[in-house]
């Protein structure tokens, strides 16, 4: 009956962290369409620090899209171990990618797709690799954690990073640079994270009916998730403003979960049990989420597809043979119609001016 119920519960965070999968990744696309309308009609872009986007239901319904997709991660904990459901915010980028190219026009090329996919697999060994945290079960042992001498390092780092990326380097570099307001909203996740665990065992304790709102570590905890909240809330809009979709939100997972990652292995030392075939799965899986993000950054502004592979094999091939395209080659396949006559046009170029005439010019 246990095993049973185990399946259930397996099934159903499953389902549930899928859920959250969609929902987040559906929400960039709802914000981005919110603050292109914005940008049409003339007002103040987040990307210069307006926020004319608080007035604009299409920003609001992702907002709600991605509030939904993050309660039900946290219920998928609920159900689920943490090792199946925080790898798999890496469907969150696939879907955003697949909604951006029908919704923004953000096409994705053949390296994009296969970055999509290499985030999937990427994913799956994580899930199958990924530590185990130590059950923290009271706010107090929480408390015990967040003094931890290597967690308060940890914490006084990153608020010193994050403040030093938004008061000096985001004004001269935020607006050309995707690194700078994507660092800014992963770091203090981190601490988000921290955060949300904090609460969730205080909510968990209230329900017990133990006096947790007279402990000041939850009035801590629960006024650093909003601050925290809101700064990545307001520095993602930056990023989604100004750069492109399908690009911010595989970048995005990558620094969020590496920053998510660190602050669990410092806080809940969920590494010091790990035989070593799961360290080297943990990372050889997150390494290919890496490789993937890369294949999608890399080559955005590719234009290749399946459809031209066949056509960039043969050339490649008839260069590495030293030989020219013909002119039947060029006049019998439509597709390469443009690349042989201007290659015609200017071997024919190259010849008049051997020749001394004017005509090729």
């Amino acid at each position: 009956m246990s095993q049973t119920r185990g399946k259930y519960d397996f099934c159903i965070g499953l389902v549930l962290a899928m859920s959250s999968s969609i929902f987040i990744g559906g929400s960039f696309i709802l914000k981005k369409k919110g603050l292109l309308r914005l940008a049409r009609k003339g007002s103040m872009r987040a990307g210069q620090g307006g926020h004319a986007y608080l007035k604009e239901w299409l920003w609001w319904a992702g907002l709600l899209s991605m509030g939904a997709g993050e309660v039900a991660n946290f219920a998928a904990y609920a159900f689920a171990p943490a090792t199946l459901v925080t790898p798999l915010g890496a469907l969150s980028v696939l879907v955003s990618a697949i909604l951006s190219s029908f919704f923004l026009n953000e096409k994705l090329n053949l390296h994009g797709k296969i970055g999509c996919l290499l985030s999937i697999l990427g994913s799956t060994v994580m899930v199958i690799h990924a530590p185990q945290e130590e059950e923290v079960e009271t706010l107090n042992e929480m408390s015990h954690k967040l003094g931890d001498p290597g967690f308060v390092v940890f914490a006084t780092l990153v608020v010193i990073v994050s403040l030093i990326l938004i008061f000096v380097v985001g004004p001269r570099h935020g607006q050309t640079n995707i690194l700078v307001y994507i660092t800014i909203c992963s770091v203090i996740g981190a601490l988000s994270v921290s955060c949300v665990k904090g609460l969730g065992i205080t909510i968990k304790e209230l329900f017990a009916g133990k006096p947790v709102l007279k402990h000041p570590l939850s009035w801590i905890l629960l006024l650093s998730l909003i601050v925290c909240v809101s700064t990545q809330i307001n520095y993602l809009n930056r990023a989604l403003d100004i750069f492109n979709t399908s690009i911010v939100t595989p970048i995005y997972y990558v620094i969020f979960t590496t920053s998510v990652l660190t602050c669990s292995a410092i806080l809940f030392k969920e590494w010091q049990h790990m035989a070593a075939d799961d360290i080297i799965g943990t990372f050889s899986g997150f390494l290919t989420i890496i490789v993937g993000i890369f294949l999608l950054h890399a080559f955005k502004d590719v234009n290749f597809t399946l459809a031209n592979l066949p056509v960039s094999l043969r050339k490649d091939e008839r260069a590495a043979n030293g030989t020219l395209l013909s002119t039947y080659d060029c006049f019998n396949h439509d597709e390469e119609s443009s690349p042989c006559l201007s290659e015609i046009q200017s071997t024919e170029s190259l010849s008049a001016r051997r020749n001394g005439s004017l005509s090729a010019f």
